[in-house]
């Protein structure tokens, strides 16, 4: 395929996840359960088609379809469903942060030390919040996923936090997905919840989704020319 032929039918595969996106965020305010059902698989597979049109990492086409995986799982309410949509997850997290490490940009290396000092205040504030939130969370988690839920909590944040080495877009996107896992788990502790709960989840999800893949696709095109000059 051309690439002028794939650039476009990249644009198309995005224009068809805002469809998706929008089908899908109209039946949860409105409450159909089968629009959701129907739509919430097709919103990965459409990214993850954008990335590998625009040759993205395999890694993020990975990342993503472990995304797609958690999703699909996640639409059965049972407990079985719910750790094995976590495990889908939590091998998306660990794609990201393979990418975050290879793609991680020169700005927070600097010889001087100052942006290594910068860099230590998200760190410091990521753990904070992980600590506050499974804290928080752990007395009123059903206790058969008390630790599986910590235990993701700390890969969850692991990931938000090495975004924030690729720029604002990354670090966005992997903050928006910390918040979104976190309105799942205030859910299942049975906290009290916003209007429409699983809306805010899911348009947090899709944001954060698309946020870090556009993160990574930044940083792997920054890094491409560095590349050629170096061969």
């Amino acid at each position: 395929m051309s690439p002028g032929r794939r650039e476009r039918h990249a644009r198309v595969a995005l224009v068809a996840l805002g469809l998706v996106t929008v089908v899908d965020l109209i039946c949860l305010v409105f409450g159909s359960g089968l629009g959701h059902a129907l739509a919430k698989p097709l919103l990965m597979p459409l990214l993850a088609a954008h990335v590998g049109l625009r040759d993205g990492p395999r890694l993020l086409v990975a990342a993503l379809l472990f995304g797609w995986g958690g999703d699909v799982l996640l639409l059965f309410d049972v407990d079985a469903a719910f750790l094995a949509g976590m495990s889908s997850f939590a091998a998306g997290h660990v794609c990201y942060l393979v990418l975050f490490k290879r793609h991680a940009f020169l700005g927070h290396d600097g010889e001087n030390g100052a942006p290594r000092v910068r860099a230590a205040w998200p760190a410091a504030g990521y753990g904070v919040a992980l600590v506050t939130t499974v804290a928080l969370l752990w007395p009123d988690l059903p206790p058969e996923l008390r630790v599986p839920v910590a235990g993701y909590s700390v890969l969850l944040t692991a990931m938000a936090y090495r975004a924030t080495r690729l720029g604002l877009t990354a670090a966005l996107g992997g903050a928006l997905f910390m918040l979104s896992d976190t309105l799942i788990a205030t859910g299942v502790a049975e906290w009290p919840q916003l209007p429409r709960p699983d809306f805010w989840i899911m348009a947090t999800y899709i944001a954060a989704q698309l946020l870090l893949a556009r993160g990574v696709l930044d940083a792997a095109g920054r890094a491409a020319p560095k590349a050629l000059v170096a061969n």
